[in-house]
């Protein structure tokens, strides 16, 4: 972010992904097309009302960048007494999630396929989020593409004004420079403390399951890092 941009005009601006090619499987796209007018959510809604998205009160996690949605859909199954909304860009992930969420039976589980910076301004309402999630995010390792890393400091503040005061942002990454990246940033970030305690990166909690990319990282040698601050202010 150059010294000219606020921080208004980076979430407008910069671009955090890429949006992959992929070819989706019969599967995806008879559950695509069957299962999104029950588990999808659309950015033309507005803002989002919980209780009637879901059908009930419940905790609500929002994971952001979910791929191809086999720990986020582990997390629904084992958690049942949690809501969770998805977020992903890559549409063969979307109909891949909602093929097995639908062979599962889930009914905490709703996804939106929309940039989730957008999703965020304008369809969760603030102060209501029990967690976000964001698991081994594109780390964008050349210096000229580190302002579209999501860790940022002034996504991180968008991030807690959603956030509930208590509820955390989970991060993983097996990038160690973008692990320093997420423990400057989330450091320094106004109104979140270090649930590890300061500069302490977290074990693995039991409830975040292996994903593809880490099992691909640890396959060539990567460590994997996580970090959860908690909202305080």
């Amino acid at each position: 972010m150059t010294e000219e941009t606020t921080p208004k005009e980076h979430l407008r601006s910069v671009r955090t992904f890429v949006i992959r090619a992929g070819r989706m499987t019969p599967a995806q796209e008879k559950a695509l097309e069957a299962q999104w007018p029950v588990m999808g959510l659309e950015l033309a809604d507005g803002e989002l009302d919980f209780e009637q998205a879901f059908g009930r009160q419940a905790p609500v996690v929002l994971e952001i960048g979910f791929g191809m949605g086999d720990s986020l859909l582990a997390m629904a199954e084992a958690n049942s007494d949690t809501n969770y909304l998805g977020i992903e860009v890559h549409t063969p992930g979307v109909g891949r999630l909602l093929n097995n969420a639908t062979k599962a039976g889930l009914k905490n589980l709703r996804v939106y396929r929309e940039d989730a910076l957008e999703v965020l301004k304008h369809c969760i309402p603030d102060a209501s989020l029990d967690g976000i999630q964001l698991f081994f995010p594109d780390p964008w390792p050349k210096k000229k593409h580190h302002k579209r890393r999501m860790v940022q400091p002034a996504i991180a503040q968008s991030f807690r004004q959603k956030l509930k005061i208590g509820g955390t942002f989970h991060m993983a990454t097996d990038w160690e420079p973008y692990a320093e990246h997420m423990m400057e940033v989330m450091s320094a970030a106004e109104g979140y403390r270090n649930v590890a305690g300061e500069g302490a990166y977290s074990p693995q909690p039991e409830h975040r399951p292996d994903t593809k990319f880490q099992r691909r990282g640890e396959k060539l040698g990567h460590g994997v890092w996580d970090l959860v601050f908690e909202r305080v202010a």
